[in-house]
């Protein structure tokens, strides 16, 4: 009996589905966090109790619209995170803090349902504060906006 449970892997169809809630959280996430500089951090604990993270540094613009990552492997990293975080079926638990540089304050969501929600302010305070001793930030936080899902009826009228 192996020390650690395996991973299933989710079927096609379920990896599909997640890609477009994926693509669609994203956009949801930009126009949220809006112009500036900002880092998405996303940590998830696997099924078989492994965590992994992903980050990506990127720039968003409304006038015009544009969308820069300062690393494409890192951001693609992350949004394929997302997809399995979404899809749920490896993953746990999951979160995603985004941080702009201009403001001091993190905005998380917890992945849950296949979709992100609002995280609770106590819980990402709490995650956020250094440990006792450690010389760093203490930072504030703030609600994250809620993120829509559409469903796809919508989605479809939108494309």
């Amino acid at each position: 009996m192996p020390a650690r449970p395996e991973l299933t892997h989710p079927g096609d169809a379920a990896i599909a589905a997640a890609m477009s809630r994926t693509l669609t959280a994203l956009t949801a996430v930009f126009q949220a966090l809006g112009d500036g500089e900002h880092t998405l951090n996303l940590v998830a604990q696997r099924t078989d109790d492994a965590f992994v993270t992903g980050r990506t540094d990127l720039s968003i613009g409304t006038d015009p619209i544009r969308l820069a990552v300062l690393d494409e492997d890192e951001f693609c990293a992350l949004r394929a995170l997302l997809v399995f975080a979404l899809e749920g079926s490896t993953m746990r638990s999951a979160v995603l803090v985004a941080t702009t540089a201009a403001e001091p304050n993190p905005r998380a969501c917890a992945v849950h349902d296949g979709w992100l929600h609002p995280m609770d302010t106590a819980a990402l305070q709490a995650a956020v504060i250094p440990c006792p001793d450690v010389c760093a930030v203490t930072r504030e936080v703030y609600d994250a906006p809620v993120l829509l899902l559409l469903d796809s009826d919508e989605e479809d009228s939108r494309a």
